[in-house]
């Protein structure tokens, strides 16, 4: 069974093929700057083995049907055919950022279900419609291909009301749909069913925290694989401080900025997504930047680097309440994954939580699964890598679609 995942951006397409009797990538790529100048295709086939080959290709992809196009063409060229042609394929898998509460399952593409990520674009008015163009070129070029449409938001379906719910007028809610809706499902889901075989708990007796910290960041509590609350909220802003996102704040900052700089709401909230966060506290927003610039002294890089675990740490100990009982943390994404010194800081002082850290495994540890608390720590700390275009490659085969 080979399975064809796509996260479409606005002027990007990334792509993986799976093989999925054995969950082996066949082949990645990217293409970027869609529809503008300097169009350009990066394609590697057997990543990672002895026989990866890395293409590039200059092209002006127009539209993202043309760049569907060329790796429809990649695919099924050359002297192997990785596919010999669209029957091959069991399904495309697709990334959607927002499902709003018309969809609470994973499902299979039909002109409803465009029409019902067409109309959460109010939602996420940035991607869904990124997502909707990724999904229209692949059924545009492979008609008889079932595409399967993979919600950022499915994860954190089952919150509770009170969980998910602001405290506005009612009607905020009936009319606008204002809730909390949480993203990077896709991450927290693999993340956890991975976790639960490297503690040998079965997933539905685990509770667990699942911090995943890249540009974008998010934290959920999951009890028995089920999220019970999450960090993001409505939108991506929310919950913790980010690359460019400031994370949680005062709900009167807007305005009160506008009335003081004479700035619209919008172009404030722009501010508050694109120049805020780590970025806003100390002008850079990669974690090996603000490393080199404390080792040198800057002291706003180190106030960045303080106030990012400190938000890691709050929402540690308010999800171990919320869940009563932890068994196990796990670090992922780019700097989950790679920063040792932010998983050390954001972990400091939580032994009367039972989470003790084997400082040395930590330093050591970079990039790979491994654990990173001490043998006999109550609660057990990991870094497990993410693997989100195998997690929708995944959905797609549980829907059985071929």
């Amino acid at each position: 069974m080979k399975i064809l995942v796509i996260n479409s951006g606005s002027s990007s397409l990334k792509y993986k093929l799976f093989d999925m009797t054995d969950s082996r990538v066949i082949c990645a790529g990217l293409a970027e700057r869609i529809g503008g100048d300097g169009a350009c295709l990066t394609h590697t086939v057997y990543p990672g083995t002895g026989a990866q080959e890395k293409m590039r290709f200059e092209e002006p992809f127009d539209t993202h049907t043309k760049a569907i196009d060329k790796v429809a063409a990649l695919l099924m060229e050359g002297n192997v055919p990785l596919i010999s042609s669209a029957e091959d394929l069991a399904a495309i898998g697709h990334r959607v950022a927002q499902g709003g509460e018309t969809f609470k399952e994973n499902c299979v593409v039909d002109q409803s279900v465009i029409n019902g990520i067409r109309d959460n674009i109010v939602l996420a008015p940035l991607h869904n419609p990124a997502n909707l163009a990724g999904i229209e070129a692949a059924m545009e070029r492979f008609p008889s291909v079932p595409s399967v449409a993979v919600f950022d938001t499915q994860f954190s379906k089952d919150l509770p009301d009170y969980a998910y719910r602001y405290a506005v007028p009612q009607s905020f809610y009936a009319d606008y749909k204002v809730r909390r809706y949480g993203f990077h499902g896709t991450s927290h889901r693999f993340v956890t069913r991975q976790l639960a075989g490297l503690i040998g708990k079965p997933l539905e007796a685990m509770n667990n925290i699942v911090c995943h910290l890249g540009n974008g960041s998010s934290m959920t509590a999951v009890k028995g694989g089920v999220c019970r609350e999450t960090s993001m909220g409505m939108t991506p802003t929310a919950g913790l401080i980010m690359g460019t996102r400031c994370g949680d704040i005062d709900p009167a900052l807007p305005c009160y900025l506008s009335d003081c700089t004479g700035r619209s709401v919008k172009e404030i909230q722009s501010v508050l997504d694109r120049e805020s966060g780590l970025s806003g506290i100390c002008g850079m927003n990669d974690m090996r930047d603000i490393h080199k610039a404390i080792k040198e002294g800057n002291d706003d890089a180190r106030l960045a680097l303080e106030m990012l675990c400190y938000s890691i740490k709050k929402y540690i100990g308010s999800y171990y309440a919320v869940l009563g009982r932890l068994d196990a943390i796990a670090f992922t994404a780019g700097i989950g994954e790679n920063d040792f010194a932010v998983r050390e800081k954001s972990l400091e002082g939580l032994e009367p939580m039972g989470i003790v850290l084997d400082r040395e495994a930590n330093a050591a540890l970079k990039g790979k699964t491994g654990r990173i608390s001490v043998p006999d720590s109550p609660v057990q700390a990991w870094v497990v890598p993410t693997n989100e275009e195998l997690e929708i490659a995944n959905a797609c085969k549980a829907l059985a679609v071929k």
